[in-house]
């Protein structure tokens, strides 16, 4: 009898397993060709319309992440030439932006970004009006916005964000505090601590990836 619950639970441990690769990866593709940009929207989406209700089977946000490279890397291989641009315009901007040592975030960081994904930058200064007004003197105009961050476990802020497009493409910049350079924001994803990049640790992906393309060539 116990032999017979065990294998049952291992059956039920199974299934639960393989729902959730299915959820994961409906919710990619959801993502990947809906343009929805919410994980948690994706995944809700997604055992709505594969009809699976149970928590257990809700696939963590990371596992969507990487399903959604999975299927970018199989079905839109137009994104690789996207992702290459938008890291190379992320560069450029991180340049400008030097002063206020910027760090790059998000789907262009990651990976994950396509043709709609804009480049999300981290800036840092104490001064939130610093960045505005660099914008205004070098005749960019750009919307206003604001945004709620986990700064860490115990403080949350809402931060200025401000949004304008050069090159075609999208530049979200998220303006924080100085001592937040010593600690990266908490990602929505996980509630780890964000991945970032310096300019220096960009220009380094970038020449990989150069390598990498001539070697794979």
């Amino acid at each position: 009898m116990p032999h017979a619950r065990q294998h049952a639970h291992q059956h039920a441990l199974t299934r639960t397993r393989e729902r959730r690769h299915r959820l994961a990866h409906e919710a990619a593709r959801l993502m990947a060709e809906g343009g929805i940009r919410d994980y948690h929207q994706a995944k809700l989406k997604a055992a709505e319309r594969l009809g699976i209700f149970d928590d257990a089977s809700l696939p963590r946000n990371r596992e969507i992440e990487d399903a959604l490279r999975e299927y970018q890397r199989l079905f839109q291989r137009e994104n690789v030439p996207a992702l290459r641009q938008r890291r190379e315009a992320a560069l450029r901007a991180m340049e400008f932006f030097h002063a206020f040592q910027p760090r790059l975030v998000g789907s262009v960081l990651d990976g994950t970004a396509d043709t709609r994904s804009p480049v999300a930058l981290h800036l840092f200064s104490d001064d939130p009006d610093a960045p505005p007004r660099f914008l205004e003197q070098h005749g960019i105009p750009a919307e206003s916005r604001s945004r709620r961050v986990r700064l860490d476990r115990e403080r949350i802020a809402d931060v200025p964000v401000w949004v304008f497009s050069a090159e075609e493409i999208a530049f979200d910049l998220t303006v924080l505090p100085l001592d937040g350079l010593r600690q990266a924001p908490l990602s929505n994803l996980d509630e780890k601590p964000m991945k970032r990049a310096s300019a220096a640790q960009l220009r380094q992906m970038l020449a990989e990836e150069e390598i990498e393309g001539y070697t794979g060539a």
